[in-house]
């Protein structure tokens, strides 16, 4: 049966509604929050309502298709393009970033990798007291003998924990605002300005219009770049590129390592027994005045999640 030119246009018409929703950055509510995750699937599949147009003969159809491509594909593209980051000429600090899926990361690989790049902070989100016990058993106190730990909460599963193990002095320790034990700590800089990392991890926006309201606030609720400190956002923000209320935090001031190392649609977050689907959910934020050398994306047993290892340059003081 031959596909009508009637049935092209209604066949074109998701695919063009999706690219709308990227373009405007009106992925409010639940379920185009979800969805907009998945953004790159539709950019890969948006030929089909094109041949589907060329094969009705709809003129109408075939340009709505191909201008959703394009617009989708386009969003793909921005993902790789380098963009601008602060000078790379100051002192080098190196950070890793994982997400521990519930403190069931290998702690041995964890404090391997540390040592493998000498890191100088690793920032953890979903760190169970156990977690704690096999990282410290593992030598991570060694390596980084600075900590701030935030326990889960009380009503809380015991990975919503944060810690933060760094070699630089912390001259002070707070939690920042959300859902989950987010430990935010201001670092001693020898010869610099202090720097402030905070371990990320947001609310999943996954199945219910509350979690996306939730995931909407915790966004919100993190700081912006400010003048009289470096600070630096590094975890798990349940974001991709694609979403319009992580665009809109970049939009704050914050500059993302991944766009400057020309690597913002490398996923870095899977499923543990199957391989798709691949999402970029984590992030290195940092500060306009700090400069990104590169960004590694580094598989560690045990979690859905890879670790972020961003080599960056701190200003002078």
């Amino acid at each position: 049966m031959p596909l009508t030119r009637r049935a092209a246009l209604v066949l074109a018409a998701p695919w063009a509604g999706w690219a709308a929703v990227r373009a405007t950055g009106s992925d409010h509510g639940f379920p185009l929050v979800p969805a907009t995750a998945f953004t790159r699937y539709a950019a890969g599949t948006s030929v089909l309502p094109v041949v589907a147009g060329v094969l009705a003969r709809s003129r109408s159809a075939t340009w709505l298709a191909a201008g959703a491509a394009a617009v989708l594909g386009g969003s793909v593209l921005a993902g790789v393009r380098r963009t601008p980051g602060g000078p790379t000429d100051g002192r080098a600090l190196r950070l890793v970033s994982l997400n521990m899926l519930h403190g069931r990361a290998d702690p041995a690989a964890v404090v391997a990798l540390v040592r493998s790049i000498d890191a100088d902070v690793l920032a953890l989100a979903e760190v169970t007291p156990a977690a704690v016990s096999g990282l410290l058993a593992a030598g991570v106190a060694g390596r980084l003998p600075h900590a701030h730990v935030v326990p889960a909460g009380a009503g809380q599963p015991a990975g919503a924990g944060g810690a933060l193990w760094t070699r630089l002095e912390v001259r002070e320790r707070s939690v920042a605002p959300g859902r989950f034990g987010q430990p935010s700590a201001r670092l001693a800089v020898p010869g610099g300005r202090d720097l402030e990392v905070t371990a990320v991890h947001t609310h999943p926006p996954t199945t219910s219009a509350g979690q996306v309201a939730r995931w909407e606030d915790d966004l919100e609720l993190l700081p912006d770049p400010a003048a009289g400190v470096l600070r630096v956002l590094a975890g798990d923000f349940n974001a991709t590129p694609d979403h319009g209320a992580f665009r809109r935090l970049l939009r704050r001031g914050w500059v993302d390592a991944a766009r400057v190392t020309g690597q913002a649609m490398r996923p870095t977050w899977s499923p543990v027994r199957v391989p798709v689907p691949r999402l970029t959910l984590d992030h290195v934020l940092v500060d306009p005045r700090i400069g990104v050398v590169s960004l590694a994306v580094v598989h560690v047993p045990g979690t859905d999640h890879r670790a972020l290892v961003a080599d960056l340059r701190l200003p002078p003081g």
